[in-house]
């Protein structure tokens, strides 16, 4: 286990450079921990370097993601979302806990927060919808990444029309939220349903647009037709 993990970090180090590093930082208001090395390369290793953990355990997987976690890195985290997703179909109730313990523990930047709850904790709770209310809890929270989480663990799931009353019920905890970056979650979160439930979300808009920060009814109303965005956007 620690062989595999110490080549692909080998790896990950031989295939960084400065120039991507001072690129990356760019994108982020607070200071970041990256290698330098662009998203998709990243994604490329995951799946060549996953290919290495076919006799592993799901337990031994997430445990080699924690300690991908444990290191700061951008890249790493990336490695660590790719891998637990990887082991969507092994999901049970209890692996919940896991990846609460790293929204929580670990996740310090949007991109680290998007890559593991729009897919981990995304895949989830389609798969055990019970756990909504426990997603719905982290709205609450005094960490504006588990606040995001809660909103963008159903971008995927919203734009297929699934679970409508939980989206909005999150919406409206989040909607004064004074954070930007959970404001463009959650608005992130709208627009993903609207395409699915235009009506619905437009009424939503509709009713609070009043009060609904300028960022998230922005990001809301994206995809709608340019009727309704005008309409929404009149105060």
């Amino acid at each position: 286990m620690d062989n595999i993990l110490n080549k692909l970090r080998v790896e990950l180090e031989r295939i960084s450079d400065e120039k991507t590093r001072a690129i990356s930082q760019s994108f982020f208001k607070e200071p970041i921990k990256a290698l330098g090395i662009k998203g998709p390369v990243v994604h490329k290793v995951s799946k060549e370097w996953y290919k290495y953990l076919h006799s592993k355990t799901k337990a031994e997987i997430f445990d080699l993601c924690e300690q991908l976690w444990q290191s700061g890195y951008l890249e790493e985290s990336f490695v660590a979302c790719n891998w637990s997703y990887y082991l969507h179909k092994k999901y049970e109730p209890a692996d919940f806990a896991v990846f609460e313990k790293w929204i929580r523990q670990y996740v310090d930047n949007w991109a680290s927060c998007d890559t593991l709850c729009n897919h981990t904790m995304g895949e989830f709770v389609v798969r055990y919808p019970q756990y909504l209310a426990q997603l719905k809890s982290f709205a609450d929270s005094g960490n504006r990444w588990v606040r995001r989480a809660a909103a963008v663990s159903l971008i995927v799931p919203a734009r297929k029309g699934k679970f409508l009353p939980d989206i909005l019920e999150i919406a409206d905890i989040l909607l004064l939220d004074r954070d930007d970056l959970v404001q463009k979650g959650y608005g992130w979160m709208l627009k993903a349903a609207s395409q699915a439930n235009q009506q619905a979300i437009f009424d939503f808009v509709m009713e609070r647009k009043a009060i609904m920060p300028r960022t998230a009814l922005r990001y809301a109303i994206e995809k709608m037709p340019d009727e309704l965005k005008s309409r929404a956007m009149v105060r």
